[in-house]
């Protein structure tokens, strides 16, 4: 006889329900140790990385009633916001919709993830209104004034991704990677957590559904159906949760040669109700094909999987002492999450390799792996120069999902 949503409940309320994270079972099938589906309740998946599809629905006092009619362009930090749809005529008010990916116009290198990461971190943030009665509107707020709050990611947790390498001669700019991919060859960009990932534990979405209850960002969200672009074959997700919840580690800003984008953290619990969904959370990151692209035009040239470029370390050490002062510093430059500046944060470092890969005194040493290219005849290692995902971040959540399920402050089913 099958397990049930509410056998599992049950065991959970009683404390004696079988929780492990997705790293502990296969830490375990590493170690070759015996696992069946009568050992295990509920598997805790994450994962985190690059999620362009990221909004935020925000709605907040700006001055007192009829000092303006309407609001015709908002700016956060300089970063442009969307107003409306509620026409808050006269009120004081606004409601808007901000785009993770929206530039400022001010600082090109800053963008709406690192606007939101602002706002968790209570900093105060400059709001500017102009109004369609020619007004302009000059006011701060900071997260406690921001009634209403939420985080929408329209395509978010995909369970299919690519790697990115450049054939060509020319460095071609991205969003796939921090700096104009210099090639030909020179480097390979990669994102997705693999054996990690939700989908990847529940392809076929037995356990994944609207309605679901998630972590996204360290808040209890909820699914609400598939995110654009999804497909059979490579699935992604739509989903939601309270930005006034979210804790600030999992959520932020991202430099690209592109513009800046956003990552995410999703952690998604799945009961182990029978015995294929328990054979599908077996799965490991030397069976999870991981195709290459051109970075031109997206083109699959070849294909690895998320063992190989999963090899290495997930955070550089850092050795200040055998720093030059360069008088210009590639890492403080190049760093996608601003992590390096006089000295190495590591809570915001992201473990993408960028700093390894460009400092010209090791200063920075973080083995990120290489990936061989079997090209027309000829085998080519190409290393591992930008993760856009991290494997860190995701392992913390869905250790936190873990602790919330066990302590009963997260729902079931």
């Amino acid at each position: 006889m099958g397990k049930t949503i509410n056998t599992i409940k049950e065991k959970v309320e009683r404390g004696e329900a079988q929780i492990f994270t997705v790293q502990q079972i296969k830490k375990m099938l590493r170690n070759e140790e015996k696992i069946t589906i009568d050992d295990v309740d509920i598997i805790t998946t994450a994962t985190c990385g690059i999620m362009s599809g990221t909004s935020a629905i925000m709605h907040f006092k700006v001055s007192e009633p009829g000092k303006f009619k309407k609001a015709k362009k908002v700016y956060l930090n300089g970063v442009p916001a969307f107003p409306g749809p509620c026409p808050n005529e006269n009120l004081g008010l606004v409601d808007i919709i901000l785009y993770g990916t929206s530039t400022s116009t001010e600082n090109p290198d800053y963008g709406g993830g690192f606007l939101l990461n602002d706002i968790l971190k209570r900093k105060e943030i400059e709001v500017i209104i102009e109004s369609t009665d020619s007004k302009t509107i000059k006011t701060s707020l900071t997260l406690d004034k921001i009634k209403t709050a939420r985080i929408i990611g329209t395509r978010m947790a995909y369970k299919n991704y690519m790697a990115f390498i450049n054939p060509g001669d020319e460095p071609i700019a991205s969003i796939f990677n921090s700096i104009p991919m210099e090639g030909p060859f020179k480097g390979l960009s990669f994102s997705g957590c693999g054996e990690l990932n939700p989908l990847q534990n529940d392809p076929k979405m037995e356990t994944i559904k609207p309605g679901t209850p998630i972590l996204l960002n360290g808040a209890i969200g909820m699914i609400i159906g598939e995110g654009t672009r999804s497909t059979p074959e490579k699935p992604n997700l739509m989903m939601v949760g309270d930005l006034h919840e979210m804790n600030p580690y999992y959520i932020g800003g991202f430099r690209t040669a592109a513009g800046p984008e956003i990552f995410n953290t999703i952690a998604i619990p799945i009961p182990i109700l029978n015995k294929e969904i328990f054979t599908n959370t077996l799965v490991t990151n030397d069976i999870i094909p991981l195709p290459i692209a051109d970075i031109r035009d997206r083109s699959i040239i070849d294909k690895t999987n998320y063992k190989t470029v999963w090899m290495g370390d997930e955070r550089p050490s850092y050795h200040p002492q055998r720093c030059a002062d360069c008088k210009k510093c590639l890492v403080a430059e190049r760093c996608p999450t601003l992590a390096f500046e006089d000295t190495l944060d590591l809570e915001k470092c992201f473990g993408c390799g960028m700093c390894a890969n460009s400092c010209p005194n090791n200063v920075f040493e973080m083995r990120t792996g290489k990936v061989t290219l079997h090209l027309n005849g000829k085998s080519i290692k190409v290393p591992v120069v930008c993760r856009q995902s991290d494997l860190k971040r995701a392992k913390k959540l869905a250790e936190e999902l873990k602790c919330k399920i066990e302590s009963g402050e997260f729902p079931i089913g």
